[in-house]
């Protein structure tokens, strides 16, 4: 099979060319995934789709061909990705706001993919110090059954969708790919939160949810890109509740004026706050307000003081 037609759809030039429809993406993507497209004409339609915008159907398509390629995972209450570039931000406070959900009852699954970030403050380097085990997809649910929380690497269930995530390299520019991981929800979680950098996402994500039929979701610009509630600025949320469209304003929950990215990135600091030889109140409300918008998408009632609440009690919990 050829990606061609595909092509031809988005390229024939204006007033000719078109978006794909949900079965078009669907079929498109299956091709590629099954290492039966050019990687000329992968390129080709990836750079299409950039110039034109991709849609909310395309999205959809394209992540329902992607589930079919990957292994049945255990259903966790949560999906929390995490694919930001990271050029931006700071240490991975967020990751802490992963621990106090779990800690309440809501087992979590966070998956990833963050080339850019290659010292100490990444993703991957900072999950031993807040306790949160990467795993595979053969072991995840003995993870999460046991510490109500895991990290899934996207070469682990998904390796096609890093082989045309690292096209960017090639590329020079971003794709759709990073939209589609975002929305993928591998395991099918009825609840998500997602992060995007460009605000105009918010919408393309929320309205690919109703698509993929999520129950629940909150999308925020968060702090390069990852879902990290910046605490000193008021953020608008947008996604579903009850499968409906949804939108919300959040104050700021500090008056100060400061930087996310102080320039710590020794991620011996995420242990530090956790057993609370730390005093940051900057940090802290990083972690509670992440934590707490994580809880509104899971339907808890004053998610706020919960997760105030969850912090103060974080000490009785397993040490990072």
């Amino acid at each position: 099979m050829s990606l061609a037609p595909f092509v031809r759809i988005l390229g024939r030039g204006p007033g000719r060319s078109r978006s794909f429809t949900r079965d078009e993406a669907t079929e498109a993507m299956t091709i590629t995934l099954n290492g039966q497209a050019e990687p000329q004409a992968v390129g080709a339609m990836l750079m299409l789709l950039r110039m034109k915008g991709e849609t909310p159907d395309e999205i959809a398509g394209f992540v329902s061909a992607a589930r079919a390629t990957m292994p049945a995972l255990p259903r966790p209450a949560l999906d929390w990705p995490s694919y930001a570039a990271g050029r931006t931000r700071g240490l991975p406070w967020f990751l802490l706001a992963t621990r106090l959900v779990a800690q309440a009852g809501h087992p979590v699954l966070l998956h990833g993919w963050n080339s850019h970030q290659q010292g100490h403050a990444s993703v991957r380097r900072a999950l031993p110090h807040v306790g949160i085990q990467s795993t595979s997809p053969d072991t995840v649910a003995d993870v999460l059954n046991r510490d109500g929380i895991a990290y899934l690497p996207l070469e682990s269930f998904a390796p096609q969708l890093l082989d045309l995530l690292q096209l960017r390299d090639v590329l020079g520019l971003r794709s759709c790919i990073n939209t589609v991981l975002r929305v993928l929800n591998p395991a099918c979680a009825p609840a998500g939160v997602q992060g995007v950098f460009h605000p105009p996402y918010r919408d393309l994500q929320a309205d690919a949810g109703v698509l993929l039929g999520q129950q629940s979701l909150t999308i925020i610009k968060g702090g390069g890109g990852e879902f990290e509630r910046h605490p000193c600025k008021g953020v608008q949320a947008y996604g579903l509740r009850a499968a409906t469209r949804w939108e919300a304003p959040f104050d700021a929950l500090l008056p100060e004026t400061r930087r996310l990215n102080d320039g710590a990135d020794d991620p011996a600091r995420l242990t530090q706050l956790w057993q609370g030889t730390l005093n940051d109140e900057f940090a802290e409300r990083i972690v509670t307000g992440t934590a707490a918008l994580a809880l509104d998408t899971l339907g808890v009632s004053d998610p706020e003081q919960t997760a105030l609440a969850l912090w103060a009690d974080r000490r009785r919990a397993k040490a990072a």
